[in-house]
């Protein structure tokens, strides 16, 4: 049997990077998937994001463990459209035993527009709101809620709000309000939901080798001394964010936590701040 077996599992932002990861990872530990993701650009991130071929190709990959997917192109950002889709998700599947509110972006740059903020937190903090919320009319006792917080918004709180500006811009700044805030909801929400025996926890990573740190925006914050940084310029610099000398995380690493805290293996583990940040927190 395997760590999950027999749970049904929403995973957001899972077309690709740590959501498809994660969804993958899951199916073969014995879940059901349910995948959403927005499939399309968001104005002001300026890194492409998911399109509707990669969410089949999430698909395909969830399917090669065997076990059940269905998936849909939903902005988290829109309650109205979550809890349609994951109506009837719960219908086609079952149940719900598991959500990973996951999907976000992080659109970074100077002299960005106050919509770039705007996007970032309505993402990143109330798409992970309107998950949930949208998922609890459907959990029950033994129910998970992983939340997918940052490090790096961790850090920018304790360096106060005119430092979270940086080189990030207001995309930026908003990327790091929305992770700081995620990490006090879900601790508040854990409180609310302990007496049902539902448990939630966030997971607070540092750099993961995804799109949304490959990309010229993130290479210039981590190299803002040169106009067009690469990949290479910036591999110099990234492991300056952790205590252990490596520029990042793999998504794997993080879907282990996800896994462990999505698994009866965790049944009595609620309100935890686990960080995958290979000393980052430490650090500074």
């Amino acid at each position: 049997m395997g760590r999950v077996d027999g749970k049904v599992v929403l995973v957001t932002g899972g077309a690709r990077g740590q959501g498809r990861r994660h969804a993958v990872r899951l199916a073969e530990e014995g879940a059901d998937i349910i995948l959403f993701d927005v499939c399309a650009d968001i104005e002001h991130n300026e890194y492409a994001l998911a399109r509707p071929e990669d969410l089949d190709e999430a698909c395909r990959e969830v399917e090669k463990s065997g076990h059940r997917v269905t998936a849909a192109a939903v902005d988290v950002r829109d309650r109205a459209a979550v809890e349609a889709a994951l109506a009837a998700a719960v219908a086609e599947m079952g149940k719900l035993d598991v959500v990973v509110a996951n999907a976000g972006i992080c659109p970074l740059g100077l002299n960005q527009p106050i919509g770039a903020f705007a996007n970032a937190f309505d993402v990143d903090f109330v798409g992970v709101v309107n998950t949930v919320h949208a998922a609890l009319q459907y959990l029950t006792a033994g129910a998970s809620i992983v939340t997918v917080g940052s490090v790096a918004g961790l850090l920018a709180e304790k360096a106060g709000p005119g430092a979270a500006m940086g080189p990030q811009g207001s995309g930026g700044a908003g990327y790091n309000l929305a992770k700081q805030f995620i990490d006090k909801y879900t601790l508040a929400l854990a409180a609310q939901l302990s007496p049902l025996s539902i448990r939630a926890n966030v997971v607070h990573p540092t750099n993961v080798n995804t799109p949304m740190l490959h990309n010229e925006g993130m290479y210039k914050m981590f190299r803002p001394d040169l106009e067009h940084p690469g990949v290479d310029d910036a591999l110099l610099t990234f492991p300056m964010m952790q205590g252990m000398p490596i520029p990042y995380v793999e998504p794997e690493d993080v879907s282990h936590a996800v896994c462990y805290l999505a698994s009866d293996e965790s049944r009595y583990v609620t309100g935890v701040q686990l960080k995958v940040d290979a000393g980052a927190s430490l650090k500074f």
